[in-house]
């Protein structure tokens, strides 16, 4: 053999057209035989020089050459070779043929050139070839013919490698509008499981592109793939069909598409019959389905659509994965249920139907050596459900802040970051609740800990907003006394000095509480935290709100019956700083700058 093929490559090099033919089909045999080594010796022997005068002859031989060229081209060594030899330019340029098996070739060739290769995607690119093929694709879509359903399959394949994993390229199809011709291809040939398969590819390829999301949206997307979805058996397959589903899933419009077209029905039925198997791809797809069916109720529309009024079927197959022994669907369960809670009425039914009780039994299962994510999600379904006014008393009452203290030994930041949020939540507005909290030693201590947590912005903050509310809504001695004693008092001057405006005034605020109800307990730890300074510099700063001068000059106001932090103000001259706002725009701050004049003047 290897004889024939240096025979056969010496001859093309020296033949005439009528020899051409037959050192072809030698070639094509022997590298049908061993591609690897036939290709080294086409590249050594320089025949690739030769082939665009072959592909640009447009005879007999054409279909070959092209052939040869896809073969040669599946190894990776080969495809610059094929770019510097000039072969692109002529393979477009067969593109505009009529004959079937030229275009065949044809787009085996250019698809393996750019299987992976920035040169030959850039050749492609510059010939215009996506565009012909897209076309192509376009004026084929309705023919049912075995040979053409094979040249779509070949045309969809070089798309896909033309632009697999480049942004650029990927947005160049879209704007060709190659989406609703794929979405009309797999409608019309459902039966041709290859092309069905490389469109759902090039789907998954495009989706992941936010400007595709547009385009899919217009077109029956969510129907032809959930119908594709409903007659797979494979798991390789369904998997397929996943991965155009999760990205596209993202998008509101076509969540609500997905779920009109009977999405959930199928992701249901794929957990009922995974959820007891050990099987790694059973496992998978329980986990896929589950995280699927939580990201369609991430739509505002999508989720309200599922929840019925809380009457829903699919709404109830959720709430009984709560008590699931699964991981994966009392996670699922958990989070659906925080999904379902992002409006007022939806939390208040769930409370007022015992979801409360199914989520507390789901954290104390796992308290000890508890699993983080299902912690995470269970957290999070109870802080949404404690937004309304009328559910925190019902909470309390149903011990939901005991649970959630039991995990206040938690070393993960995400659950500190949901407990401290499930924990505010519920004590917004409610005083004895705040009380109860706010005199617990331990609490307090773990978020004096927390508030320096610099390594974690959020828990941080949230520790600051904690105890800031415990004061704030308890207006309590006691719990001043313990944050005083805690230790959290420089923690709320810090916060008074946030970027954001809402904690700057929540500080502000508890921290008037603290000179009002306990003064002289607190004396030691303002002057230590340089709490006069921070509210010089508050009221100075012309960028400051006008809540903050506000409550700046109220807390001036309360802490003057403190000798040492009296002394403090009058040394940095703060009578100056308040007069000059007797003219602020905002009446209510220029008011309150008359009154804290007033009371500088009185006391100098």
């Amino acid at each position: 053999m290897a004889d024939n093929l240096s025979e056969a490559l010496k001859t093309l090099k020296l033949s005439s057209a009528d020899s051409v033919e037959g050192c072809l089909d030698c070639l094509l045999k022997a590298l049908a035989q061993n591609n690897v080594e036939t290709s080294g010796k086409i590249q050594e022997m320089g025949v690739l020089a030769m082939m665009p005068a072959l592909l640009s002859a447009q005879n007999s031989c054409t279909p070959k050459a092209a052939n040869i060229i896809a073969e040669v081209a599946k190894n990776e060594f080969m495809r610059s070779p094929c770019v510097e030899a000039g072969l692109i330019p002529p393979l477009v340029q067969l593109l505009n043929c009529k004959d079937q098996e030229i275009l065949l070739q044809t787009g085996r060739a250019l698809g393996n050139i750019c299987y992976d290769s920035h040169e030959g995607r850039s050749a492609v690119d510059a010939a215009g070839g996506a565009q012909i093929v897209a076309e192509h694709i376009k004026s084929l879509a309705e023919s049912t013919d075995p040979a053409t359903g094979k040249l779509l399959t070949v045309f969809c394949g070089m798309l896909m490698n033309y632009s697999n994993d480049n942004d650029s390229l990927q947005a160049q199809l879209i704007i060709m509008g190659v989406i609703p011709t794929l979405v009309r291809l797999l409608g019309v040939h459902s039966q041709n499981t290859a092309l069905t398969e490389m469109c759902l590819i090039a789907f998954g390829n495009l989706a992941e592109l936010e400007s595709s999301k547009e385009q899919f949206a217009s077109t029956n997307i969510a129907e032809e793939l959930v119908r594709l979805f409903r007659k797979q058996v494979e798991h390789e397959k369904k998997e397929m069909i996943f991965e155009v589903l999760a990205p596209l899933a993202e998008n509101d419009v076509i969540k609500l598409q997905l779920v009109d077209a009977g999405l959930v029905e199928c992701l249901l039925e794929v957990v009922a019959q995974t959820v007891d198997s050990d099987r790694d791809e059973d496992v998978a797809q329980l986990k896929t389905s589950s995280d699927l069916m939580v990201l369609l109720l991430l739509g505002d529309e999508s989720m309200q659509k599922l929840f019925e009024g809380g009457k829903g079927s699919v709404f109830q197959r959720v709430l009984s994965w709560v008590p699931s022994n699964n991981h994966q669907l009392q996670l699922a369960g958990a989070l659906a249920i925080a999904n379902f809670a992002r409006n007022d009425e939806n939390c208040i039914h769930m409370v007022d139907t015992g979801i409360v009780q199914k989520l507390l039994e789901l954290l104390d299962r796992h308290v000890e050596e508890g699993n983080v994510t299902v912690q995470h999600a269970a957290l999070s379904a109870l802080r949404n459900l404690a937004i309304p006014v009328v559910n925190k008393s019902k909470m309390l009452l149903a011990g939901v802040s005991d649970i959630v203290l039991k995990f206040l030994k938690s070393e993960m930041p995400p659950v500190q970051f949901k407990l401290l949020g499930t924990l505010r939540m519920l004590i917004d507005t409610q005083a004895d609740a705040a009380e109860q909290l706010g005199t617990n030693t331990k609490l307090v201590e773990r978020l004096v800990e927390w508030c320096e947590a610099k390594d974690h912005a959020g828990v941080m903050g949230e520790s600051n907003r904690l105890l800031s509310a415990l004061i704030r809504h308890s207006k309590s001695k006691n719990v001043v006394r313990t944050v005083i004693q805690g230790g959290g008092v420089k923690h709320l001057v810090t916060m008074a000095t946030s970027e954001h405006m809402i904690m700057q005034n929540e500080a502000l605020v508890a921290l008037g509480l603290i000179a009002a109800l306990d003064l002289e307990c607190a004396e030691k730890d303002f002057v230590g935290a340089d709490l006069v300074q921070v509210l010089h510099r508050l009221l100075t700063e012309e960028h400051s709100a006008p809540e903050i001068k506000y409550n700046s000059m109220i807390l001036i106001c309360s802490v003057m019956g403190s000798e040492p932090l009296h002394k403090e103000v009058q040394s940095l001259a703060f009578i100056d700083v308040v007069s000059s706002l007797r003219s602020h725009e905002n009446k209510t701050v220029a008011h309150q700058a008359s009154l804290t004049e007033q009371r500088l003047t009185a006391q100098s």
